[in-house]
């Protein structure tokens, strides 16, 4: 689970915040900068192709370890494509390579996601989300820590050489790892995208799906209503899944170029995200993943989220305080903790929410829920820090997490838990008849 957690990491922040590095030390604008974060849209949309890689396999080493060989290795050369590049010069090209990198990387997620998913029983999710999330968090640091440092050393091009070589992690681990057993395949295409939706639906609702006399009978305002009531839990948790990231998104594409232009080199910078940045993700990922055994994931995902926006209150501070290397080391850990801790629960909460028959589907619609705001809000970070300054850019990136722990308070304390699918599936596929007809069998079956 690290190895693979440690390949889906690895190219988020090639994309991202070690990209935005090499913008920022070729003259690109902030503007132009934040704009590059809608190259990952893929991230968001992923759940759009997620039913096909259900459905559909490359002919070798199984449904889930097929394709994740087939997107490591393509994700390898494109990667090392990307530093063939000049981006100052040549910055459509890069956008495109760029945007196929996050497509193979989404794609890898998918895979990623529902072998975990497929692979893990419920006593073994908390310990293997963290082991994962683990590996994820030191795939980040060594695409920004370690390639920051190359930079200096050996340039851009080789650096990202070198990023593209390390793949390999993942292509080895797929070849060694063992393929869980395939518990559903749909039998169509329109069915592996229908029922993962309605299972979800049908499992986190609230309230029976029969329909009565009396609610056919009534205007098509009150049926919404009634359907929107009925499904406040699922839609609530939605809702929560797309704020969660706000705050995280806008500053994202930011705290690279901030950092370089207090002064900082890319070498300096690199040093304290590769130790006191990968420290401080490992203690996160792990106490987090314990924290959620012991507290609930509702709890921890209150206390995680406030953690994470209160750390951007650092960044005001280190705006003020001007090149300050152990202060930068106090943001740089506090950042990468809390961030570990509520990656975890957030991990967590996602696998809870999903049905191994259709691990894949329903895990990339949630997960590309949360990838909303990253490149909605990204694409504008730019102009926000470029109109606000780095103190009001901050500011707001901390109060951005507050409406998601907002929707959080409503949702119920036993957030994740579900009821048993392979039941929900049999209500969905036999849903129980409505009062009325249960009585008309009945005075059937007396009258025969």
């Amino acid at each position: 689970m690290f190895a693979l957690g440690f390949s889906s990491g690895l190219p988020l922040y090639l994309t991202g915040s070690t990209l935005s590095a090499w913008m920022k030390n070729e003259g690109v604008s902030l503007k132009t900068i934040g704009v590059f974060s809608l190259v990952g849209f893929s991230y968001t949309f992923k759940f759009a192709w997620a039913p096909l890689m259900d459905r559909y396999f490359p002919p070798f080493l199984g449904r889930r370890r097929g394709w994740l060989l087939v997107t490591q290795v393509l994700l390898g050369v494109a990667i090392l494509a990307m530093g063939q590049v000049d981006p100052s010069s040549q910055t459509v090209l890069m956008a495109s390579l760029a945007a196929v990198v996050a497509f193979l990387s989404a794609s890898q997620d998918i895979v990623a996601d529902a072998y975990r998913t497929d692979l893990l029983t419920d006593e073994q999710r908390s310990l293997g989300v963290t082991t994962f999330t683990l590996g994820y968090r030191v795939g980040m640091i060594f695409a920004m820590a370690v390639a920051l440092t190359l930079s200096d050393l050996i340039g851009w091009t080789s650096t990202y050489a070198v990023m593209g070589a390390l793949m390999s992690v993942g292509i080895v681990t797929t070849l060694l790892a063992p393929e869980p057993p395939v518990t559903h395949r749909p039998l169509s295409l329109v069915a592996s995208v229908v029922e993962p939706l309605v299972d979800f639906f049908q499992r986190h609702r609230v309230g029976s799906p029969a329909a009565t006399a009396a609610q056919a009978a009534r205007s098509a305002l009150q049926r919404v209503a009634s359907a929107l009531w009925r499904y406040r839990l699922a839609l609530g948790t939605l809702l929560f899944i797309v704020l969660f990231r706000v705050g995280d998104a806008v500053a994202f594409r930011m705290t690279t170029p901030f950092t370089l232009e207090l002064g900082f080199s890319n070498t300096e910078l690199g040093v304290i995200q590769k130790f006191v940045g990968m420290a401080g993700a490992i203690a996160g990922a792990i106490l987090g993943g314990v924290l959620v055994v012991k507290m609930g994931i509702k709890r921890s995902l209150l206390l995680f989220g406030s953690a994470q926006a209160l750390t951007n209150l650092l960044y005001i501070a280190l705006a003020a305080r001007g090149k300050d290397p152990l202060f930068l080391a106090l943001t740089v850990g506090a950042d990468n903790f809390t961030g570990g801790m509520g990656s975890a629960a957030m991990t967590v909460f996602i696998t809870a929410l999903c049905n191994r028959s259709f691990s894949a589907t329903q895990y990339a619609l949630l997960s590309s829920l949360s990838a909303v705001p990253m490149h909605l809000m990204g694409a504008a970070s730019g102009f926000l820090a470029e109109s606000m300054g780095w103190a009001g850019f901050f500011s707001f990136t901390t109060v951005a997490m507050a409406p998601a722990l907002l929707v959080l308070l409503f949702l119920p304390r036993d957030l994740g838990r579900t009821p048993n699918p392979e039941a929900a599936l049999e209500q969905l596929t036999h849903p129980t008849p409505a009062p009325e007809v249960n009585a008309e069998l009945a005075s059937t079956a007396k009258k025969g």
